[in-house]
């Protein structure tokens, strides 16, 4: 899939009915071996900083997500795989950071998502339709890029 195809089915995604998390990393799921259902589920709890808890971004949570799905440590032995999991995790996150100025979902939707009354303000101000598709965007681009 080429990455403003990839782009644009997360970005259909996100503003349909699935969380920022499911969006980047079901954008993926075809082209590293997974089913798009599997990887929808998967990535079900992460979304407005895993859980409605204003951590850490779904778009960063998924595209970690994708990081470990392709670079991923699958057997005892293969240490290499580890180091070059978590150093694209790593270098992803610091890029992420740069370009979007935090990772917990709190600071980039200036929400406290873990609150009912702020997500009803959060929509309220067009946050979800404004702000967060940039961070989806942003998390495809970093992605193609280091993976």
């Amino acid at each position: 899939m080429t990455e403003s195809n990839r782009k644009a089915l997360a970005i259909e995604r996100f503003l349909g009915p699935y969380n920022c998390a499911q969006s980047v990393f079901s954008a993926f799921a075809r082209d590293l071996g997974l089913e798009e259902a599997t990887a929808l589920k998967i990535a079900g709890a992460f979304g407005a900083g895993i859980a409605y808890s204003g951590e850490t971004c779904g778009a960063v949570t998924g595209a970690l997500m994708v990081i470990g799905l392709k670079h991923g440590k699958a057997s005892p032995e293969d240490d290499e795989a580890k180091e070059r999991c978590n150093a694209k995790a790593r270098m992803f996150m610091e890029k992420f950071q740069a370009r979007c100025g935090a990772l917990p979902c709190r600071q980039l939707t200036g929400y406290d998502l873990s609150r009912p009354e702020e997500v009803l303000s959060a929509k309220a101000a067009g946050i979800f339709t404004e702000r967060c598709p940039n961070f989806v965007l942003a998390a495809i681009e970093i992605l193609e890029k280091i993976l």
